[in-house]
């Protein structure tokens, strides 16, 4: 892995790593844990974003936040661009970008875009154009980097929709996007300790049979599977990567009867809280 560069003011933070393939286990881990990650992945990697599997077929960006990203084997360099929320807020940023909800935190855990040839040498100059910046240290630096991030993001964004909305898996028109972001953003932030559709509806500023009935109109998961969905990740995450005992987690998912939970699980999962981790756990663990 070449050496890291990164920029530092205050509490602002943004670093540029290049990883090789021949060693991508220098990425794993919760080094950059609390950063927002953007990561440019060469086509014929093999990597897990929390429990799902993905192999790039074409070169693609990652968006990572709060997911475990697991790097297990590839070759062409890569590139790994990290920041934190001082430097570039996307919630702050989102009406110039409008990326939350997309690439960030979306309720189908697509947490990426693929790249053909004249997308992958634009996304490559944007980062060696950031790598330049930080090299030279310019007082300007900060506000150029800032720009090309926030081109990053843009292009990034209207690939995703391209390639997702209005297609086999999602159907979804431009119409209906915004309440589809709102609710995958409130979701994210509010998941701990609101678990029922109405108090998503009340956000949102409908009914919750009109919510519900939106989501079916474009295919989706109904409201209450997906706010299922999240908490039952987040589970999985604190069973995998911590030591946390089944009634914390419990605790911190926002249950107070920790056996209602592992009922929930159990059910929605076919495996007890227990059982999982026992099966699933292997190697090293991370504390969120």
């Amino acid at each position: 892995m070449a050496h890291p560069l990164i920029f530092e003011d205050h509490y602002k933070k943004l670093g540029l790593e290049t990883f090789s393939g021949g060693n991508p286990k220098a990425m794993n881990g919760n080094l950059f844990k609390s950063d927002i990650k953007v990561f440019f992945i060469a086509a014929g990697y093999d990597l897990m974003v929390d429990f799902n599997h993905h192999q790039t077929k074409k070169p693609s960006l990652f968006f990572i936040t709060n997911q475990q990203l697991t790097i297990q084997k590839g070759k062409e360099e890569s590139e790994l661009l990290y920041y934190n929320r001082d430097f570039y807020c996307i919630q702050i940023h989102d009406k110039e970008v409008a990326c939350d909800g997309l690439l960030f935190h979306n309720v189908f855990e697509i947490p990426f875009v693929e790249l053909d040839h004249e997308e992958t040498l634009l996304i490559k100059n944007l980062f060696q154009n950031i790598k330049n910046e930080l090299e030279w240290q310019d007082s300007s630096a900060e506000e150029m980097i800032r720009t090309y991030v926030k081109q990053l993001i843009i292009r990034a964004t209207r690939k995703w929709k391209k390639q997702n909305l209005d297609n086999d898996l999602i159907k979804i028109s431009g119409s209906e996007l915004d309440i589809f972001r709102d609710f995958s953003r409130y979701l994210e932030i509010h998941f701990r300790e609101k678990h029922h559709v109405a108090d998503y509806a009340d956000m949102l500023h409908v009914a919750p049979k009109t919510l519900t009935h939106k989501f079916k109109n474009l295919q989706l998961d109904s409201p209450n599977q997906l706010i299922i969905n999240r908490i039952l990740l987040e589970a999985k995450r604190l069973l995998f990567y911590t030591d946390k005992p089944v009634k914390e987690i419990a605790y911190d998912l926002g249950y107070e009867d920790p056996a209602y939970f592992n009922r929930l699980f159990t059910h929605k999962t076919g495996s007890t809280p227990a059982s999982f981790k026992k099966n699933y756990t292997s190697g090293k663990k991370y504390n969120f």
